[in-house]
């Protein structure tokens, strides 16, 4: 009877120590993808990454609507609409927060067409995974659609709803 109580104390008490050690152990930080700098307005890419930043704290979302972002968009002096609406020159949107961090888009206009769009987005945990190639795709259908009017990409619902309500702001910024 000693002996299989004290194999049984023996046998949680182990079992108590390997858990421990187990739930104390963290893994490593998973790497961070970092997309390089784009300055539209110049047509270059910075060799030099910007820093990445450590996991940012969930940010809440109000959900302002088109109007209200097109006001808050940068804005420069540009020559006149062409028939498209839009006038050539570099226009950002104004920077769109998700629980996961801030998307902004940056569109580059010429002849009245977007020919080409970049953006600057969360890189940190989930999101260095997730994002680069959401973001390339919404690239792709922002200079085919040619508005604001793109899908969200699946399983990028936040980042897709950022970078829409940045474009919409770049474009309203440009005269769209």
């Amino acid at each position: 009877m000693r002996r299989s109580t004290a194999a049984a104390v023996g046998t949680l008490t182990g079992a108590a120590l390997i858990l421990g050690v187990r739930l104390s152990v963290t893994p490593p930080p998973a790497p961070v993808a970092v997309p390089p700098v784009v300055d539209l307005a110049n047509g270059t890419t910075s060799p030099k990454p910007a820093p990445a930043r450590a996991s940012a704290p969930p940010v809440r979302v109000s959900a302002a609507p088109a109007s209200k972002t097109a006001t808050r968009a940068s804005r420069a002096p540009r020559p006149s609409p062409s028939k498209s609406g839009l006038r050539d020159g570099v226009f950002k949107g104004e920077p769109a927060a998700n629980p996961y961090g801030t998307v902004q888009v940056q569109l580059r206009i010429a002849d009245g067409r977007i020919t080409a769009a970049e953006a600057t987005y969360p890189t940190t945990g989930e999101s260095a995974e997730i994002n680069p190639p959401a973001i390339a795709i919404l690239k792709q259908e922002t200079l085919k659609a040619q508005s604001a009017d793109v899908a969200a990409v699946s399983g990028a619902t936040y980042t897709s709803r950022s970078y829409r309500e940045s474009l919409q702001a770049a474009l309203d910024a440009a005269g769209a």
